[in-house]
């Protein structure tokens, strides 16, 4: 495991390191002081190079790591922390992204789990919904961005209650006729993980790896309960538990948009994550279907009179129905 720097320490002439915030295999997660923009904290992800793979292919990894933080710096969504800067130091890579205050869902459920009790359904949607949006932005990009590390302890709530999807450090993009291409080596975490992403970069996955993992963070959301690993579930398709069995609160539709997410052959699951959207929020949908059913019709009345004659026609509707309530 790379050793962490030093508090105080000054990287790239530039960010102050206040603590380290996050660790793993390949490098920490620093909080900062910007001392170029007096008062600006960020967060800047470190990566580190295993040398034992010799100079060609980390000078590969490098190469695609600038590359890649090019396209993430034009990233703009209200849901993803803005990615403002990039540098290389001796052998190690940064990216340097906004800090996002606030807790993780991860700490969110510890605490409702705690004190015996579950996440509100009506909250765990609103959140859900903001996700959606973030990914929907993330896969129509072009190329398709993948993000595969969607999970509680990803996903952060800001003091004004916007969802914010963090830690880009298994993000890939999806090139045309080149299978997939990676920034960090690594393959997400086993309980929210599909089985195509146990293969690594020589296994295919798409958007629908994703959905997975959005299910499974849903499932761990509402229940309390970390999801079953997929390749437990491959060997044992009876361990996997209903949410609905852990949870009562959780409708049929809920709960049926969540299995399909988490079923293990991506050809099963939601193809797009609009559709699992979608499939999630029916009601909400279904409001907007029917302000878009009346969009529709108006629009077919284009011509001033027929509008004037469909209003009209509202109106003697209306009347009528005053006439026999007064009866």
């Amino acid at each position: 495991m790379p050793t962490p720097l030093e508090i105080g320490e000054i990287l790239h002439r530039r960010y102050k390191i206040i603590r380290v915030i996050g660790q793993g295999g390949m490098g920490c997660i620093y909080l900062a002081e910007d001392n170029r923009l007096k008062g600006r904290n960020c967060a800047i992800k470190e990566v580190e190079y295993d040398r034992s793979i010799g100079k060609e292919l980390i000078q590969e990894s490098r190469e695609q790591f600038r590359k890649e933080a090019t396209v993430l710096a034009r990233l703009d969504h209200p849901n993803l922390p803005k990615v403002s800067d990039y540098f290389s130091l001796r052998m190690r890579d940064y990216l340097v992204m906004d800090y996002i205050p606030g807790e993780d869902l991860r700490t969110l459920i510890s605490k409702a789990k705690q004190n015996k009790k579950f996440l509100k359904v009506k909250d765990i949607l609103n959140w859900a919904q903001q996700l959606a949006d973030a990914l929907i932005y993330l896969h129509s990009q072009e190329p398709p961005i993948l993000h595969r590390d969607i999970k509680p302890s990803n996903l952060k709530i800001t003091p004004n209650g916007i969802l914010k999807l963090v830690d880009f450090g298994l993000v890939k993009l999806l090139a045309p006729g080149e299978g997939t291409i990676t920034i960090i080596q690594g393959h997400g975490t086993a309980f929210y993980t599909p089985l195509e992403q146990y293969g690594g970069d020589s296994t295919h996955t798409d958007v629908r790896s994703d959905i997975y993992a959005f299910g499974a963070t849903l499932y761990h959301l509402l229940t309390n309960t970390s999801p079953v690993d997929a390749r437990a579930r491959f060997l044992r398709p009876e361990s996997y538990i209903n949410p609905h069995q852990i949870n009562p609160a959780i409708n049929q539709q809920i709960e049926k948009a969540i299995n399909m997410a988490m079923n293990l052959h991506p050809d099963q699951r939601p193809q797009s994550v609009r559709l699992f959207k979608e499939y999630l929020l029916g009601k909400e949908m279904e409001i907007n279907e029917q302000s878009e059913i009346i969009q529709v019709l108006w629009d077919q009345f284009k011509n001033p009179i027929e509008r004037n004659l469909l209003w009209i026609s509202i109106g003697l509707s209306i009347m009528t129905l005053f006439i026999v309530v007064m009866r």
